[in-house]
């Protein structure tokens, strides 16, 4: 039996033999550490790659049925790294694209019917979208806490993988909370509060067989990526009750132009040339969609 048949077969309750080798062992660091690497970029170091994401974004108000509100549409192309110390730099670029949710057209304005106005859409484009993948997971921050340059024991990078037949799959959830960017005393109709508080969550599916090949450098796959937000800064709702959501299909390219529709690619190559080539190197400092929007925007005016 080939090692690429093997890997595909016998897996039971979400184990099977991908999960431990021949070429990575995922239940340590060092294995989820490539595993990651060749998910996010390329291993063959210098390369870069697409991914790109479609899907839509929601309402969610106290008391009141979901609604859906908004198209979001977007790709990031990606370079890896290797460190001496065996560290591996992801350096990216990414846009998220704000389109109609029936014709996939992007978007300039948007009538908000919560507040009756129409506002203007602001788009997300963010460079770089740097970190490094590691044998460990990132260090949690300690604000000042630790002693005598002491800090928290690291923790090995194991993801939960888990097989199903002849796929291997992972979900991944961040959740973050942090001051606000747009303080409610200088913004008061862009901030939801003093805290922001967001989770990125993502499930990548890959194929074993691909997995445990030592000879694919770049891994394809195929996922989803929600995201629940506070309300979106330009859409002006202040710190009324509620959220945002979104929920999108998400996957590797040659390039986004073969997935996305004319009119968003019509829109990156025009307003965003730059975000089809990854960085170069890790210059920069890699900031949220928040603190984007606080260097870039000024306050809307009240309301009259």
């Amino acid at each position: 039996m080939s090692a690429e048949k093997h890997v595909s077969e016998g897996s039971s309750y979400g184990y099977g033999p991908a999960i431990e080798g021949p070429y990575l062992d995922l239940r340590t660091g060092r294995g989820n550490q490539l595993a990651y690497a060749r998910i996010q970029g390329d291993i063959d170091f210098g390369q870069q790659k697409f991914y790109w994401f479609k899907g839509s974004i929601m309402a969610n108000r106290p008391g009141e049925k979901i609604q859906d509100l908004l198209g979001a549409q977007g790709f990031g192309v990606i370079r890896l790294n290797q460190r001496e110390d065996g560290a591996i730099e992801r350096m990216a670029r990414q846009i998220g694209l704000i389109t109609d949710l029936r014709s996939g057209e992007v978007l300039s304005e948007w009538h908000n019917p919560f507040i009756d106005e129409t506002v203007d859409v602001v788009h997300v484009a963010m460079e770089p979208v740097h970190f490094m993948i590691e044998e460990y997971f990132p260090a949690p921050p300690t604000y000042g806490t630790e002693k005598d340059g002491e800090g928290p024991p690291r923790i090995p990078f194991v993801m939960p993988w888990y097989q199903h037949g002849g796929w291997l799959e992972m979900q991944m959830n961040l959740h973050m909370a942090y001051p606000n960017p747009l303080q409610p005393g200088e913004w008061p109709r862009e901030s939801a509060g003093p805290m922001a508080l967001a989770s990125e969550l993502f499930t990548h599916h890959v194929k074993a067989e691909d997995m445990q090949n030592p000879e694919i450098t770049s891994l394809d796959y195929r996922g989803s990526w929600s995201r629940v937000t506070p309300w979106l800064p330009w859409m002006l709702m202040g710190q009324q009750p509620g959220h945002c959501s979104y929920t999108a299909l998400m996957s590797t390219c040659t390039h986004p132009g073969d997935v996305l529709g004319r009119s968003v690619m019509d829109y990156a190559e025009k307003h965003y040339a730059k975000y089809f080539e990854a960085p170069m190197t890790m210059e920069g400092d890699s900031l949220s969609d928040l603190q984007h929007y606080a260097l870039n925007r000024t306050p809307a005016p009240a309301r009259i």
